[in-house]
């Protein structure tokens, strides 16, 4: 008796069992879930002496980067960018942004 007999053989035997694709619920995708943590820290090198806090360490697709850059913008009342994997926020807001990222379920530090 070869493989596939012993598989018929099964199926006869619990015919209760689901077939295909939906044998088993793959579990909801998660952002929180799939993100690491997140590094907030202050930079001034290259900005005419200017602060900007960065939010590095995003693992997203470009578009949804900008939804969560224009949520942060639009809560913290800043201007700022997303662009090469990166969140600027202008000015140094290391704590209101770990707040913010907080709430929106991220996990973050503050280098």
């Amino acid at each position: 008796m070869d493989w596939t007999e012993q598989l018929k053989a099964f199926r006869d035997a619990n015919p209760d069992l689901p077939e295909g694709p939906e044998m088993h619920d793959p579990e909801p995708e998660d952002t929180v879930k799939r993100q690491p943590r997140l590094d907030i820290y202050i930079e001034r090198k290259g900005r005419g002496g200017k602060t900007a806090t960065l939010i590095s360490g995003w693992i997203c697709e470009q578009s949804e980067l900008l939804q969560i850059a224009s949520k942060l913008k639009s809560a913290l009342g800043a201007g700022g960018s997303a662009r090469g994997g990166d969140i600027l926020i202008q000015g140094d807001r290391r704590t209101q942004v770990l707040e913010q990222l907080t709430a929106l379920g991220y996990k973050a530090r503050i280098v």
